[in-house]
């Protein structure tokens, strides 16, 4: 028996394809943003002088760093519903996601930080300068620009990993492709039709994250001009 493609069943689908594209999108991009607040706050408080603080987030990383992103969702979302909070799907994916992005860009920021020569840190010290300039100026900045390929790499990845949510119905790229395959019984052609999506999103973000470093990074870009 031989199988024959038909992508033209795809074809009513597209809309509903489009939203969930748009859907795990937003995801990602609010991900992102709360992710890398909650991860540099992290990466600070790893660095604290507090034991408390710093094992705090020791064990925090560690735990998500150490468990599948499936269960960390799943704990959210029907775990929380058995003890009597109820969370809407988009509400617990992201949160989901920014607990798993925050700890690993915890640790990627935080090995940017280690990479800042404490002659640097005593000279602003000597200068006057105070601990919140300081903290920007001569660690958070360098220490995120050396770091920033491996947090952009990072942020792509929770984006494909966004497809877990799809266990939980939310309505991103992942979980249409499974209502749609359901509705026409063209399995393969439908997961074959969002591999490129994905890609293409993919690819996307790439250049978004690009772009934003060459106007956050002005001395990446003059370093790129010159080489």
């Amino acid at each position: 028996m031989r199988y024959e493609l038909d992508f033209s069943a795809l074809a009513d689908y597209w809309p509903d394809f489009l939203h969930g594209a748009i859907v795990t999108l937003q995801l990602t991009a609010i991900a992102t943003v709360l992710g890398m607040a909650i991860g540099t706050l992290c990466a600070i408080g790893s660095r604290s002088k507090r034991r408390w603080l710093s094992r705090a987030v020791g064990i925090y990383v560690e735990i998500v760093r150490n468990t599948p992103f499936l269960i960390q969702i799943f704990f959210l979302y029907f775990g929380l519903a058995s003890a009597g909070i109820r969370l809407p799907v988009f509400t617990a994916a992201v949160i989901a996601m920014v607990f798993n992005v925050a700890a690993y860009c915890s640790e990627i920021i935080r090995a940017g930080m280690d990479t800042v020569h404490p002659g640097q840190i005593e000279a602003a010290q000597s200068l006057g300068m105070s601990t919140p300039t300081i903290y920007w100026d001569v660690i958070l900045r360098p220490a995120i620009e050396r770091v920033y390929p491996a947090l952009t790499g990072q942020f792509v990845l929770m984006m494909l990993s966004s497809s877990v949510a799809s266990q939980i119905s939310t309505e991103e790229l992942t979980a249409v492709a499974n209502n749609v395959q359901s509705f026409t019984f063209r399995s393969f052609e439908t997961f074959v039709a969002i591999a490129p999506m994905y890609l293409a999103l993919a690819g996307l973000l790439k250049l978004g994250f690009w772009l934003f470093g060459l106007v956050a990074f002005p001395r990446r870009r003059r370093l790129g001009t010159a080489l």
